[in-house]
This record gives structure tokens, C-alpha cells and sequence, in this order.
């Protein structure tokens, strides 16, 4: 899908962000109370603090999202990326995922972190492609997760 255009957020867009990602954690899990809170609430949980929120766009439509959220001055998190199912398997994930490595380094970040489900094969598969690494998990910080992934953006770090 060469046609597909990686845009930075817009106010209009906030229900597709929210819309992706039940899609995707009620079919495999369960809505935990931050999930929902950042879904209804992306300005102020993502973007007021720091964070960029992307979206994936084919022929005019918003097809998938993808946030970077702060964690620190110098290390960002990679969450919520969503693929309408409908266009999954064409590209946009891993575009979404690239632009989101791309946004952090022009932001000046020093480590990308992620935390995800090994189930979800085809999202690990876009991680470890893009460079990203296993790390030990810390307990408690999400109930569904079971991997944490990094990727250090600058040699320095």
C-alpha cells in the first residue's frame, strides 16, 4: 500500500484511536482500567505530557494509530498501535511502527520501550524487524503484558 500516509494527530481523529484499540484488546483480552483511561482521554494521558499520537492513512481514511508516550526526559514508550482489522497485512503496522522510531529520534529520545503479549506474533515480528530487543519485565506494570522490548536511539545512552 504505497498510498498510505503517516500524519501526526488531529482532534477529529481521537475516535479512530479509541475504536483500533478496543478492537484489538477486546478480541485478545480485557480492557484493563488505564487502557481505558488513555483511550478516552489521549490529550491529556499522551500528548499534554510530551507524547506523539500518529495515525495510518490510505486514500483519505484512518486506518491505524500508533502513541509514544513519556517516561522520562530521555525514554518514551511505544503503546497503542492499531491496525483496522480490515487493513491489516498491507504494510501499515510497520510503517506505523518506523514513523513512531523516526518521531522519538527527532524528539531527541535516548530509549524506545515497549511492552507487549507473546501471542501477538505479527506485532513481534514488526518489533524485532525494526530493531527492537527483549528485556526483563517488571512485575505489575501491565496485567496482560508478559514482554518488554527496548531499543536504544542513541549510541551515547
Amino acid at each position: 500500500m504505497k498510498t498510505i500516509s503517516i500524519e501526526n494527530y488531529r482532534p477529529e481523529w481521537k475516535p479512530y484511536f479509541e475504536k483500533f484499540n478496543r478492537a484489538w484488546i477486546e478480541k485478545y483480552f480485557v480492557l484493563e482500567d488505564i487502557d481505558k483511561y488513555v483511550l478516552s482521554n489521549p490529550e491529556e494521558a499522551i500528548l499534554n505530557d510530551g507524547g506523539e499520537i500518529l495515525f495510518a492513512v490510505y486514500r483519505g481514511k484512518v486506518i491505524g494509530t500508533v502513541a509514544l508516550k513519556k517516561v522520562y526526559t530521555d525514554t518514551m514508550e511505544l503503546t497503542k498501535m492499531a491496525v483496522d482489522e480490515n487493513y491489516q497485512g498491507n504494510g501499515a503496522g510497520i510503517m506505523l511502527c518506523q514513523a513512531a522510531i523516526d518521531k522519538a529520534k527527532d524528539l531527541g529520545v535516548k530509549k524506545l520501550l515497549l511492552y507487549t503479549q507473546s501471542a501477538l506474533k505479527p506485532a513481534l515480528g514488526i518489533y524485532r524487524k525494526l530493531g527492537f530487543s527483549e528485556v526483563p519485565i517488571e512485575k505489575g506494570k501491565y496485567k496482560r503484558a508478559d514482554t518488554k522490548m527496548e531499543m536504544i536511539l542513541n549510541d551515547n545512552y
